[in-house]
């Protein structure tokens, strides 16, 4: 089995920074893919940003600028550090892991459990 947790959203005013985290842990064999994305209320969950092994980066062009994602490998921990935050970055935001959990098994998604992110003055 495989646990991810979030940890780090909260209440921030308008051009204000958040630093998301999630942590994977349990049977890991090696994890390539780890991501972040969003859900607003009434709206589509929607990628926020990917980082692969190899430090491919992919961004949404509304966060282009503002959001950087990083990983700690050691770890198996992924970041979002959040800037200049704006009202429309109000969201939960839910941290995906794709981990092969030996060397024979196949790869399988795990999400967390989401974190609240709500920006407003």
């Amino acid at each position: 089995q495989v646990q991810v947790v979030e940890s780090g959203g909260g209440l921030v005013q308008p051009g204000g920074s958040l630093r998301l985290s999630c942590a994977a842990s349990g049977s890991i064999f090696s994890i390539n893919f780890m991501g972040w994305y969003r859900q607003a209320p009434g709206k589509q969950r929607e990628l926020v940003a990917t980082s692969t092994s190899g430090s491919s980066t992919i961004y949404a062009d509304s966060v282009k600028g503002r959001f950087t994602i990083s990983r700690d490998n050691a770890k198996n921990t992924v970041y979002l550090q959040m800037n200049s935050l704006k009202p429309e970055d109000t969201a939960v935001y839910y941290c995906r892991t794709d981990v092969r959990s030996s060397v024979r098994s196949a790869v399988y998604a795990y999400w967390g459990q989401g974190t609240q992110v709500t920006v407003s003055s």
